[in-house]
């Protein structure tokens, strides 16, 4: 298949949500979040979620994958493919209630453990940032020493990223160059020498596709993606188009207006100097007592 979207949400969730593929999950986060040897994560427990829908009739759905891992650390995985200008309001709210979350009523705050926020996105958001990686905690504006190390929030951008050398490449490169979908079958398998995750993951993407209820749920929601992007824009030159045209009609009303001004204007002056009685003047020309008086005292009449 051409230009296979590996974002697409239903493949995204079944590669890496799926507890018979945890190995893969567990390479993506350890590549992200980028753990050696001492530090790297064993075992990741999925947490079952309902996809957000992103439009009014459930079309198209924020997908994000909720998982506890071998050390309590809370993780968030989101994947956004249509832009959102408020993604960091968005994935500071769902961050917030991933840590909420983890106490009961009446428990220890002691018991919470670090929450991480990782969103993949498919456009360009942090215009001031160069870097396809950026990640966020809560620090001292001063000192900028971290508070807590509980807050962790990634944001992804597909567009920024460029692998750079494909002989040095990292496990976070690896599979950003794979759900990029800028690099053929055969630059993937050279990037699975160094990540061998990169080649399992290829080999499930072949087989999704072989899959033909697998293959048509994927079109399905790709072709709700392509009808949300039509009606947006349509929507937009329609707006742009309507725009146009009460700017225009506007325009012309306020040229009329000021012209049928002027016009009184004049027409009261002639009727001063005709001696004419001011409320006559004012029946005649819409013009109120006081705009006349104010005339009348300017041509000192």
């Amino acid at each position: 298949m051409e230009s296979f979207n590996r974002l697409n949400d239903l493949y995204f969730k079944k590669l890496l949500g799926d507890k018979k593929r945890k190995n893969l999950t567990l390479s993506f986060l350890n590549g992200i979040l980028n753990k050696d040897d001492e530090n790297y994560f064993t075992d990741i427990t999925f947490l079952d979620k309902d996809n957000e829908p992103l439009t009014l009739d459930g079309k198209l759905s924020k997908l994000d994958i909720r998982a506890d891992l071998n050390d309590g650390t809370q993780v968030d995985i989101e994947v956004q493919v249509c832009p959102f200008k408020l993604m960091a309001e968005r994935s500071l709210y769902y961050w917030s209630k991933m840590y909420s979350e983890q106490l009961e009523k009446g428990a220890e705050y002691k018991k919470l453990k670090k929450a991480i926020a990782i969103n993949l996105l498919a456009f360009d958001y942090l215009e001031d940032e160069q870097e396809w990686h950026n990640i966020y905690n809560l620090l001292n504006v001063k000192s900028h020493k971290k508070l807590t190390d509980h807050i962790e929030i990634h944001f992804l951008e597909l567009p920024k990223f460029t692998l750079k050398d494909m002989r040095k490449i990292r496990a976070s490169e690896a599979w950003l160059a794979y759900f990029s979908g800028k690099y053929s079958k055969e630059e993937l398998e050279e990037i699975a020498m160094t990540t061998p995750a990169i080649k399992e993951a290829v080999e499930f993407e072949d087989t999704f596709l072989q899959d033909k209820i697998e293959r048509r749920a994927y079109e399905q929601r790709e072709k709700a993606i392509r009808d949300y992007y039509s009606y947006m824009n349509a929507f937009k030159e329609e707006g742009l188009e309507q725009g146009l045209q009460e700017g225009l009609q506007r325009g012309l009303q306020e040229g009329l207006q000021q012209g049928l001004y002027q016009q009184a204007i004049q027409t009261a002056k002639n009727m001063l100097k005709d001696k004419v009685d001011i409320k006559l003047i004012s029946k005649y020309t819409s013009l109120s007592i006081n705009e006349i008086e104010e005339l009348k005292a300017k041509l000192d009449m």
